[in-house]
């Protein structure tokens, strides 16, 4: 589970940061993470209370949105989504195509008190 050390990552980064700026309480960490990321949103969740716990963000609550997988065919520059279309162009059946959107893992928002 490489989540758990992703995480542990992102929270050092935070508390950086925080400290940086002053920020002594987060209330909110929001993530984006991709369909095709290669980080699963359920093992971010259920590693999470282990990560924050004596840090900074210890009271934080986490939000993860997920983000479809959509890519573009290099064909005819259709854009579709990826799920349900097995990597496939629906206008023109072309498997040339390329991942635009569902790669990411990011920090979306930090919310201070």
């Amino acid at each position: 589970m490489h989540e758990l050390g992703l995480m542990a990552e992102i929270v050092d980064k935070i508390e950086a940061v925080a400290k940086e700026n002053n920020v002594t309480e987060i209330e909110t960490l929001v993530l984006d993470v991709g369909e095709y990321s290669g980080v699963v949103p359920e093992y971010v969740e259920e590693c999470y209370p282990a990560v924050i716990e004596g840090t900074l963000l210890e009271k934080t609550a986490l939000k993860i949105n997920v983000i479809p997988g959509k890519a573009r065919c290099e064909n005819c520059g259709t854009g579709f989504a990826v799920k349900g279309n097995e990597n496939c162009c629906p206008r023109c059946g072309s498997q040339k195509c390329k991942v635009i959107e569902g790669g990411e893992f990011v920090i979306k928002e930090i919310v201070a008190r």
